[in-house]
């Protein structure tokens, strides 16, 4: 058997449960908007959203459907924050810069779950907390510490010692760990459709398999040209390709690592290991830089993600890692098949922070989420959003766009990390 590659979500647990997809018709003559953004995914939906409901004009273009991306096929896992701590990020930012961007990314998930909430959308919301599970004695004093940083902030978080991350999670392969009560897990691609139909619903316009194949300058305005011949004419343009950017725009694509993250799922459990394997309904990723992602779904299918190669999956084994990942967590999945098996790309940035650019005149870029996407991406969207059409502040710095140096070697960037972070991992 042949299982699909990245580009190719036909066989994910998330398409063949998600509800029906709302219309995007192919772009066809000539549009005029305030706001033409590229990419139809958690972050450009968001802002179309948002941008909708301010009054302003928007169309969204995609190269393919809606949510095809990794939007789509995510783990769904909804945790607020970055990869940073708040201390470093006050290091890094100073506090005039770094207490916005705390406040913003610490109410990520709650953005999410408003909106699912105002906008009726029916993606099996749960909000039971996110654990992240030490591996080794020195994570769980950077988790420890890492909790303790957030609880004196006032965020709802615990440090859990051993034995309740084993009453949680079902395994006692982990040492302690904390849980942020502000997470939970939704069906990315029903909650990607249900922001697509939200949009639609505020005004916004989008297209699928409207590639665009230039975006430039048109006097005053951006003109964004499909592949079909269609043209956009707006005022702001944005960006929102994340892990499947190109070459649109100069520099941008070799800003960033796109890697994949491979996820594979069973069918339903049975009775016993449902009573045993996450009972509460939390999501989990434990502290190795090589994580591992995993929950259940909402009708009690394991899902457990990680890293895998650089290239697009060909074959059933390229995902064994992670089938042997879950069995060695949880023993009784010995005995339980993995029905699903699928990828998508993530975008990596330097420094694991996302980025926001600035390029030209009206001109806005988001991508970078480094694997904390369906948060971020919502709470960045309507930052944007926010920024254009009311003049807030975006809580954000913004950057100029920095290409990786030798970005032609990704493959062996990619291959040169996992085996430092696999080294790190062991020894730490």
């Amino acid at each position: 058997m042949r299982a699909p590659d990245s580009g190719d979500a036909r066989q994910s647990l998330w398409q063949q449960t998600a509800g029906q997809a709302p219309a995007a018709p192919v772009l066809a003559g000539s549009v005029q908007c305030d706001v033409v953004i590229v990419g139809a995914g958690i972050t450009g939906l968001s802002a179309a959203l948002h941008l909708s409901e301010s009054g302003l004009r928007v169309c969204v273009l995609d190269a393919r459907d809606p949510g095809w991306g990794a939007s789509g096929r995510n783990g769904g896992q909804v945790i607020p924050g970055i990869k940073h701590d708040p201390r470093a990020i006050l290091a890094r930012y100073g506090k005039e810069l770094g207490e916005p961007l705390l406040r913003m990314v610490g109410a990520a998930a709650d953005t999410v779950f408003e909106l699912i909430d105002k906008h009726g959308i029916s993606c099996h919301a749960t909000r039971a907390g996110w654990i992240q599970p030490a591996h080794s004695l020195r994570a769980l004093e950077t988790v420890s510490d890492r909790a303790r940083q957030w609880l004196e902030r006032g965020a709802p978080v615990e440090i859990l010692e051993r034995d309740a991350v084993s009453g949680r999670l079902g395994t006692d392969r982990f040492l302690g760990g904390w849980i942020d009560r502000r997470a939970g897990s939704i069906q990315p691609l029903s909650y990607t459709r249900g922001l697509l139909a939200a949009a639609q619903a505020a005004g916004a316009s989008v297209h699928g398999h409207s590639r665009v194949t230039a975006l430039e300058r048109s006097g005053q305005q951006w003109l964004a040209r499909t592949q079909q011949g269609a043209t956009v004419k707006a005022e702001h343009a944005l960006i929102a390709t994340n892990g499947y950017t190109n070459g649109l725009w100069p520099g941008l694509q070799r800003s960033v690592i796109a890697a994949n993250s491979f996820i594979v799922a069973t069918g339903p459990l049975d009775a016993q290991a449902y009573g045993h394997i996450m009972p509460g309904g939390v999501v989990a990723s434990d502290s190795r830089r090589l994580l591992l992602y995993f929950r259940r779904d909402h009708e009690g299918r394991f899902v457990l993600g990680g890293r895998g190669h650089f290239a697009d999956p060909v074959a059933e084994q390229d995902w064994d890692h992670l089938v042997r990942g879950a069995r060695m967590l949880f023993p009784e999945l010995a005995r339980i098949p993995f029905t699903y098996r699928w990828a998508g790309r993530i975008a990596l940035t330097r420094d694991f922070v996302p980025h926001v650019h600035q390029p030209s005149p009206n001109l806005h870029i988001l991508l970078g989420y480094n694997g904390r996407g369906v948060a971020l991406a919502t709470q960045m969207g309507r930052c944007l959003a926010r920024s254009i059409a009311q003049g807030e502040p975006m809580p954000y710095p913004v950057t100029p766009i920095t290409p990786l140096p030798f970005h032609g070697l990704k493959r062996f960037y990619i291959a040169l990390g996992v085996a430092y972070y696999g080294l790190c991992d062991k020894f730490s």
